[in-house]
């Protein structure tokens, strides 16, 4: 989608207006700073997804829409969690942090603040593995993903510029795509 104000409220207003309920959404600046990428998860059946491609193919400003659930992709989520954390439990904690390969990013004197990455059930896993030690905080960003391997995703080779004399060119044509 274009990357301009106003942009997100649009979509996501249709989404309320139409009554479709959004399980994951996250937005970012893409390669071109021109464009967004928006990445929604939607659950329901091919109708009801079909339903929600065409709304957001109505929308000016969203420049393509793919829906990847058929895909081979790779998908993230991110999440930091505050963990109370006194001294005594901290061995206890690192462990769980090793296993589930995340970081500590900060340490006060009763408090670890923990950063996650992975696919959703991989963060859930956490949750659970770490709410006896009392959850203080927690933020989670959207899903996001991307088709895997160099092949460009379905109708991006009709519309793509990538011949380096066309570089001026491309700098003034909107590209990309919108994720479901």
């Amino acid at each position: 989608m274009q990357n301009q104000p106003g942009v997100l409220a649009h979509v996501s207003g249709m989404f309320a207006s139409r009554g479709f309920n959004i399980e994951s959404l996250a937005v970012g600046e893409t390669e071109n700073p021109h464009l967004s990428r928006i990445t929604v998860v939607v659950m329901g059946d091919d109708r009801h997804l079909d339903q929600v491609r065409k709304q957001l193919e109505k929308i000016v400003t969203v420049v393509k829409v793919h829906d990847i659930s058929r895909e081979d992709y790779v998908e993230r989520d991110l999440m930091l969690i505050k963990i109370h954390a006194p001294p005594a439990l901290r061995p206890e904690i690192n462990a769980l942090v090793q296993i589930f390969r995340g970081r500590i990013l900060d340490v006060s004197p009763d408090q670890l603040m923990i950063e996650i990455s992975g696919q959703e059930k991989k963060i859930e896993a956490f949750i659970e593995a770490v709410r006896p030690y009392e959850i203080q905080e927690l933020a989670r960003t959207g899903r996001i993903a991307l088709v895997r391997g160099d092949r460009p995703l379905e109708g991006e080779a009709k519309t793509g510029l990538v011949d380096a004399e066309q570089h001026e060119e491309a700098k003034n044509i909107v590209q990309g795509h919108s994720e479901l």
